[in-house]
Formats: structure tokens, sequence, C-alpha cells
């Protein structure tokens, strides 16, 4: 993992000045330069060759929306958009991703010194993580697919149970992966890390653009065919319980390892009851999924990580094939095909 090198980019001097001093406390960070609008951003991308930009959305002149679409059309890099968490914020944040930016942060409004603290000390972890991804590497997003590539009509589930674990890159991986899914598709559960306001609208456009259904995961949700459930509330986790058929419970316990929801606790419980399910962890931060991935394995589970050279962030992926928990690292698209191949009927 190599460091952080920092372009900041944000029309206000006072903005600068506190995102630049968060990132400079944090490990591996580094500050390069700073810019107050496109104009000047592109000039230091072109003189300081960052690993990383911090954009704010709203800009006088281009705005950072714009100036996303030009940098990832001309000389794709990492960008982390510093947005607020309204509604068309939260719409500017899908059309980010859709553009190619590898995480969308909440920018804090009406905080207080404490609470901005704890909210941006999450973003020098993030940023490292931008700056070690494969987005220069990785084809630009190409928009809501239609799941008319599969064969709809025909498809049957087979019972099997499908559970993702995403954060850093999901939005994106999982737009995919869903496009892919028939309007029949197997029941599917996924823990998405992201900010709740973007999940539920993330939710809300998968919902209407994918042939499946996507719901917020509810306490006591069977898990049938034709729908995915994903699960996104930091408050509570989501395991599944036994029975004919199998339902979602959201519980109360402390985070697993830095996580809540958990990944592992999800995968685990599936292990534990006994039940016919495929596990995949996809792009994303940290080492979540790895050890419950592990338990589906042990319990006969076919267990699948996406390609880690391909995911926009691999530190997940990589976390679960060292921990000798996948049977098969896949390219979203191969991915999603094993997914559905083996939870068809024959």
């Amino acid at each position: 993992m190599h460091d952080a090198r920092v372009l900041v980019v944000d029309d206000s001097a006072a903005m600068r000045a506190l995102f630049c001093d968060v990132l400079e406390q944090s490990r591996n960070v580094r500050v390069i330069g700073t810019a107050a609008n496109a104009a000047e951003a592109r000039d230091q991308i072109a003189q300081l060759m960052p690993n990383v930009v911090t954009l704010d959305v709203e800009m006088p002149g281009m705005s950072g929306i714009e100036f996303l679409e030009e940098i990832m059309t001309t000389s794709p890099m990492p960008v982390v958009m510093l947005s607020s968490l309204t509604q068309s914020g939260t719409e500017t944040s899908l059309r980010a991703f859709e553009l190619g930016a590898v995480e969308c942060f909440p920018k804090p409004l009406k905080a207080t010194p404490e609470q901005f603290a704890k909210t941006v000390g999450k973003l020098g972890k993030i940023v490292l993580a931008a700056a070690n991804s494969n987005v220069r590497d990785k084809p630009r997003h190409r928009g809501p697919r239609a799941a008319a590539d599969t064969a709809a009509a025909g498809y049957a589930a087979n019972g099997k149970i499908a559970a993702f674990s995403t954060s850093m890159g999901g939005v994106d991986a999982l737009t995919e992966i869903l496009g892919h899914y028939p309007k029949a598709c197997p029941p599917t559960v996924i823990v998405l890390q992201t900010e709740p306001a973007l999940a539920e609208m993330f939710i809300a456009r998968a919902d209407k653009d994918c042939a499946c259904a996507v719901r917020p995961a509810e306490d006591g949700a069977e898990l049938m065919p034709g729908t995915v459930h994903i699960a996104f509330n930091p408050a509570r986790h989501v395991i599944v319980e036994p029975g004919t058929p199998a339902r979602l419970r959201l519980v109360d316990r402390d985070p697993v390892e830095g996580f809540r929801p958990s990944a592992t606790l999800l995968f685990g419980s599936i292990a534990r009851g006994g039940m016919p399910a495929i596990g995949a962890v996809l792009t994303g931060m940290g080492e979540d999924g790895a050890k419950g991935l592990r338990l589906l394995q042990a319990a006969g589970c076919r267990t699948l990580a996406q390609d880690r050279q391909t995911a926009t962030v691999p530190q997940a992926p990589a976390a679960a094939v060292e921990a000798g928990a996948v049977d098969a690292e896949l390219k979203l698209e191969d991915l999603a095909a094993d997914v559905l191949g083996n939870c068809a009927a024959t």
C-alpha cells in the first residue's frame, strides 16, 4: 500500500483548511496542494500529480460534478466527492458514482467542532483506500443496465440464498450485478456500508431500474425469490433466521470488528443455520466478511470474491482471499452469472 498524495478542492477557504488539517493528521496521508475551483485544480493536478483528489460538489463556475466528468473522461484518477446529505446532494452523489467517483463523503453541516472531527475522522482512511484503488484501470460505469441479457422469463430460483457484502465502490458494483438479476432472482441479502441517505436513494433507484424488487432490509422480512434486501443501518446488524421461508432479523448488539451491520455476522448466521447459500465479498475497505465467508465455505456453501484486479477498492476481497475463504475470484459480470447459475432450479 502506497501513501496518499491528496489535492483538496473546495471553494471555501475555511473548509479547505479544515479538511487539510484532518488529512494531515491521518497516517500515510499527505496534502500536497489545494484549489478553490476547477481551473486551479486542473493546473495543480498537472503540476503536482496527486494520486487522489477530494472534490467539493458545489463550486462556482464549473461544478464539482462537471469537473469530475472531465477528470474521468480525460485522465481517470481516484476522486472522493464531498457532498451534503440533502435530497439533491444524494442524487448528485449517485450521479458521481456513475461518473466514476470512488466514494462520496458527507460534508457535515451545522456540526459542532466535536461532531465535525468525529465525522471527518473517517476521511483519512477513505482517502488512503482511494489512493490504492483501481480507478485508473477501471472502465467508466455505463449507468443502469437492463436485465434483458439474462433469461429473465424462464429463470426459476432453487431456494439458495445469495449473500453479498460491499462498501467503497459498492454502489457501482451492485448496479452492475443487480442489472443482471432477472425478475424471479434468488432471495438475496446485501450488507452495504455507506451513508444511510445515500443507501436509501440507491435502493429507490435500483428498485425502479432493475427487473427484481430491491428493498431496505426489515426485521421479519421473508426471503423469497424476486426480492433483494439491502442492510445499511449503522445502528443494527442483519442476520438470517432459518425457517420456511427464512426470515431476516435486525438485531441490536455492538459492532463486530468495528462494523455494524457486519457481513461476517450475516454470513455466519446463514452458515450456523445450515441454509443452502452462496456468498460473495465485493469491493470495499477493511476485512469485514472474510471470517464469515470462511464459515460459509466450511458449511459447504460456494464462496466468491470480486476479482482484486478489477475491484474499485480491493481491500475486502483481498482479505477474504488471504483468509482462504474464497472458492473463486471473478469479475463482476462473471460473478453475477455464477451466482445466478448456482441458484437456478435445474
